[in-house]
């Protein structure tokens, strides 16, 4: 899966001369939490997070006025507290590589570029969404965890002994344990009983650590 197939299409922009008041204005109305920056050339110059405006807004304890405060941050543009540094991805890369540049840099979005262009945004909802779908949060069946040593054929084993009982795959993950000789095998399934899958895992030496409807 790649970052465009997940991404939000056509952003809501600002420009650098856009004022904070006006900013806020934009994210609450249409529930974001940052926005990219563009240019008087169109092109990306800084993207400006909710937690920046906020910050450069007078703190409520300020001797000024509510009209004061409204007239500052119409006057207050963005470019003067923007991040100018932008951290982006590109259009065409793996889903998992926008995850791990959010993960190693501690930010929440990525605007996504595409020949120089900027052409959407991703954000961490984008890929908790994913992860949902992949783990097939949403879906009712078995849900079930495998506690196994990571050994070539492992999955193979599993998916067989699943499909020998009928049983539907919904959704698979796969993830290390508490080391990486040990790996952990979540997978939502249908069309399979308990105790049949129980039988099948124990045959084949296999330790099932969680079984649960949901």
């Amino acid at each position: 899966m790649l970052v465009k197939q997940r991404m939000t299409t056509h952003p809501i922009t600002i420009t650098t001369d856009t004022p904070v008041s006006e900013s806020l204005s934009f994210m609450r109305q249409n529930n974001i939490r940052r926005l990219p920056v563009l240019n008087k050339k169109g092109e990306l110059a800084g993207i400006v997070s909710e937690k920046d405006l906020l910050y450069a807004s007078p703190s409520p304890a300020t001797s000024l006025s509510v009209y004061e405060v409204g007239y500052l941050l119409t006057k207050l543009k963005v470019k003067t507290i923007m991040a100018k540094d932008v951290i982006t991805v590109a259009a065409n890369a793996p889903l998992e590589e926008a995850a791990r540049i959010m993960v190693d840099n501690k930010i929440g979005g990525l605007p996504v570029m595409k020949d120089g262009e900027l052409v959407g945004i991703i954000t961490e909802t984008d890929i908790f969404t994913t992860i949902l779908e992949m783990l097939g949060a949403r879906e009712q069946g078995l849900r079930v965890t495998i506690h196994a040593e990571n050994k070539p054929g492992l999955l193979n084993r599993i998916t067989r002994a699943i499909a020998e009982l009928g049983g539907d795959i919904i959704a698979l993950g796969t993830f290390y344990g508490d080391d990486r000789a040990t790996g952990i095998v979540m997978s939502k399934l249908r069309g399979v009983a308990e105790e049949p899958l129980l039988a099948a895992m124990d045959k084949l030496g296999i330790q099932v650590e969680d079984i649960r409807s949901v």
